[in-house]
């Protein structure tokens, strides 16, 4: 059974930094891609970020770029989100999701697997 677990969420000013985790387990990675997502209160669910987990390759929403890095520890089997120079509009319930092809798929529907989610809160 997939499991996705999410860490690294709180509270922080506008200006600052938080690196969320996404420990994954239960699935041969392959060339799989993971994804980031978030969900506003009150807005649907918006992509984030993603890496393919064999090649690395990368792609962000525009809104994150230069702002924000996904990577991947093999050996650990984690993916991580850092984030810097947040905004309150970066305020949100981070989901980690993981496809069930390769590339860089940025829609929702691509992922079947899910993790709980963690909030990040800026204030500003």
């Amino acid at each position: 059974q997939v499991q996705l677990v999410e860490s690294g969420g709180g509270l922080v000013q506008a200006g600052g930094s938080l690196r969320l985790s996404c420990a994954i387990s239960g699935r041969a990675f392959g060339s799989y891609a993971m994804g980031w997502f978030r969900q506003a209160p009150g807005k649907e669910r918006n992509f984030v970020a993603v890496i393919n987990w064999s090649t690395g390759r990368t792609n962000y929403a525009d809104s994150v770029k230069g702002r924000f890095t996904i990577s991947r520890d093999n050996v650990k089997n984690t993916m991580y989100l850092q984030m810097n120079s947040l905004e309150p509009e970066d305020t949100a319930v981070y989901y980690c999701a993981t496809a069930s092809s390769g590339g860089i798929p940025t829609y929702g529907y691509q992922y079947p697997y899910w993790g709980q989610g963690t909030q990040v809160t800026v204030s500003s």
